[in-house]
């Protein structure tokens, strides 16, 4: 599998990272769908203390454990589980980030994490702060590098502004080019790459497409809309490829895109990701007239 440069580190990704929220917390299950995932070819591995109560980041880090490395482990950060699992609470604080990095550490049965990503963010936080945290683990060796994952326009021209990251983990697919208007242009001129969740659409992307079709649309599409849209991507761009592969190959088409990080409950998905990813790039008159049947979305809000 292909591999690109994130930002200007000397982390080089898979295309096609994998999201291991989804893997459940079975630890044979989810050991399976990662060896899979190495199976293909795939590097890159993304999770967060957030999921499952950090049981993922231990199935995750057990597993690599034999080929840590070998692997590029991402983690991230900010969310907080109150005590009675309720729900989180977000603390991008300086103390909070040293001490959760512990933590996160020993889930994972390792010395160094990759890549460490804010997980949110937002234009009222103590972002210098948030920073000092990040630059001080990477000087004590504890982390390689850090980025965040956000979609807020406002929380990533600070960070690019004032920080170091060489990544930004954002939502974007056919159905949501939001950052295309304004976040990949400005991620590329300083030259932080994009790892992209949400490729898939909730599923609509997908050979599902029509089994999938929410009641009140997807964004700014209305449920009309959305069957009329999917339909023609089916007809004019797939035609016998996956919808999926149609989905992915858009992301990787974007020079600011260095990996597509795509969820997987079972090992099969894990393949079917890892072909469509391996298959062959959409021409540019494939993406033209997929921007011409889509809508080219733009955040309305965090300006």
């Amino acid at each position: 599998m292909k591999r690109r440069r994130l930002g200007n580190s000397d982390l080089f990704v898979t295309e096609l990272g994998l999201g291991c929220m989804s893997i459940g917390i079975d630890e044979k299950i989810g050991r399976k769908i990662i060896e899979t995932a190495l199976e293909e070819g795939i590097n890159y591995f993304d999770t967060a203390d957030l999921y499952d109560y950090g049981m993922n980041e231990k199935i995750v880090g057990k597993t690599l454990k034999n080929v840590r490395s070998d692997v590029i482990i991402a983690t991230k950060v900010g969310n907080c589980w109150k005590p009675d699992r309720s729900g989180w609470t977000w603390n991008p604080s300086k103390a909070y980030i040293k001490e959760a990095v512990k933590q996160s550490l020993k889930r994972l049965e390792t010395d160094y994490i990759d890549l460490y990503q804010l997980h949110g963010g937002t234009i009222e936080d103590p972002i210098d702060e948030t920073i000092e945290a990040f630059e001080e683990l990477v000087s004590e060796g504890v982390i390689r590098y850090y980025g965040i994952s956000s979609i807020r326009p406002n929380v990533i021209r600070e960070y690019v502004k004032k920080s170091r990251i060489i990544s930004v983990m954002m939502q974007y697919s056919i159905l949501d080019r939001r950052p295309e208007e304004e976040a990949l242009p400005l991620l590329t001129q300083h030259g932080v790459s994009v790892v992209t969740r949400g490729s898939l659409a909730k599923g609509l992307l997908s050979d599902r497409m029509l089994d999938k079709l929410p009641e009140k649309g997807y964004l700014d599409y209305r449920p009309e809309e959305l069957k009329e849209i999917l339909s023609l991507l089916r007809e004019k761009i797939a035609g016998e490829r996956s919808l999926t592969e149609v989905a992915l190959q858009y992301n990787l088409a974007n020079p600011s895109v260095a990996s597509v990080v795509v969820g997987a409950s079972s090992v099969e998905q894990v393949r079917n990701n890892a072909a469509a990813v391996k298959s062959q790039a959409l021409t540019n008159e494939e993406v033209t007239l997929i921007k011409e049947l889509t809508k080219a979305n733009i955040y309305k809000e965090h300006r």
